[in-house]
């Protein structure tokens, strides 16, 4: 049961009949008189728990999108039920209102639409709807809580998709699909042509020369249904915020656009996240199915308070395919010190495969590295261009072990990383 407004103001006029007769039992009187008329209040008022209610919500929601949440409200009592309705949405889940006023007559139903508009990626839930009945005096009501649990799951951003039209422009190129071909080792042989300035003369096919008494070179093209591997880190670095983004959500929207190229160029792509323990793997997809496949998978991973476990990553990578691939490690490169374990397991990964080390770079810290106007301005530009230092360290060091590294702010890391591979497939390295 609840009280109204209306029955403390009735219990303060109350003390308007205290004040002209001076006897306490008429304030006392007056207390029993409300209280009698709140108990015919609350009986008269409709049940709530005789409401029927049904959720009707959409499988997934991309995030920074909205979408619509529908409660369907049955009265199967015999009263009308005039109230409110609260539909206990989590915070991140975005409800633009949450408390409904209600007004059902028996045996009739309502929709209420509740837009939901989404800040964090995951699974967002609603876990009870509660319903406050007011009776017909409007001083007290009936109220019941009922577990109606309801779950839409928002997908990642996947805002670089707009990159991605012309990576497949220049993916098409490399693909011999135009007059551009490429020329150097572990590619597909297309045909021979007449040699011309600059050509490599390794590619000078001899046998071919000497049957036309002119200098012949072999053209190739891009070798297909090569293996691509990116392990995600879900560990505690991947937690910090760049940009108002998670590290971790960058990292996400780099695989994305990474695996929708490398699948259009006859790849395959394999994604798994991980720390300590496999937190999301997605493997053998490919086409539409791939990305369809990332995403669902992708959505519910959170980032873990944890070191990642980098000792256990090449055995990872040597269960997921036992050929020469391209392993990208999209990880934070930041101090040496967090950065030792990885350090210490690229090498073994180099000696087999071509590794890729994507990292999201703060545009912040140059920015105040610049600003040294008053002491504390040029105490934190010394502590960012330590910052900038050691992660300058850590790329130079990953470099000397066999790593490449792509380093960019949050909103240029995928386009940069979708570059690299384009770069890679373009000298005839994958």
């Amino acid at each position: 049961m609840a009280v109204t407004g209306w029955t403390v103001a009735l219990l303060a006029l109350g003390v308007v009949p205290l004040v002209a007769t001076g006897d306490d039992r008429v304030l006392l009187g007056w207390i029993v008189l409300v209280a009698l008329l709140v108990a015919l209040d609350v009986l008269l008022a409709a049940s709530p728990r005789a409401l029927r209610l049904r959720r009707e919500l959409p499988p997934a929601v991309r995030l920074g999108e909205s979408t619509a949440s529908r409660l369907v409200v049955v009265n199967d009592g015999r009263r009308r039920l005039r109230g409110v309705l609260r539909d206990a949405w989590q915070p991140s889940a975005g409800a633009a209102s949450t408390r409904r006023p209600l007004s059902l007559r028996p045996g009739r139903a309502v929709t209420l639409t509740t837009t939901l508009t989404p800040f964090r990626r995951g699974d967002r839930r609603a876990d009870a709807v509660t319903v406050r009945s007011v009776g017909p005096l409007r001083l007290a009501a009936r109220q019941a809580t009922v577990e109606l649990p309801g779950v839409v799951r928002v997908l990642p951003r996947f805002s670089s998709r707009r990159h991605l039209p012309s990576r497949l422009a220049r993916l098409r190129e490399l693909d011999g699909r135009t007059s551009v071909m490429v020329r150097g080792q572990g590619t597909e042989f297309d045909s021979l042509r007449e040699y011309v300035r600059g050509d490599d003369v390794r590619s000078i096919d001899w046998r071919a020369t000497a049957r036309r008494d002119e200098l012949v070179v072999r053209t190739w093209r891009p070798e297909r249904d090569r293996r691509v591997v990116v392990v995600v880190d879900s560990g505690r670095t991947s937690a910090a915020r760049v940009d108002d983004e998670p590290r971790l959500d960058t990292a996400f929207e780099s695989a994305l656009l990474l695996a929708a190229l490398a699948s259009r160029a006859g790849d395959r792509v394999d994604v798994v996240v991980f720390d300590r323990r496999v937190r999301g793997r997605v493997q053998g997809a490919t086409g539409a199915a791939l990305l369809s496949s990332l995403v669902d998978v992708l959505a519910p991973v959170e980032p873990e308070l944890v070191d990642t476990d980098w000792s256990s990553v090449p055995a990872l990578v040597r269960s997921v395919t036992s050929q020469r691939a391209l392993v990208v490690l999209a990880t934070t490169v930041d101090s040496p010190g967090s950065a030792r374990s990885l350090l210490a397991a690229v090498p073994q990964l180099s000696r087999q495969h071509l590794v890729v080390v994507a990292s999201v770079a703060d545009p912040a810290l140059a920015e105040t590295a610049l600003r040294r106007d008053g002491r504390s301005e040029v105490y934190r530009a010394a502590a960012a261009e330590r910052a900038v230092l050691d992660a300058s360290r850590v790329a130079a060091a990953l470099r000397q072990v066999g790593a490449d590294v792509v380093s960019a702010a949050p909103a240029d890391l995928p386009p940069a990383l979708a570059d690299r591979y384009l770069a890679l497939k373009a000298a005839g390295r994958l």
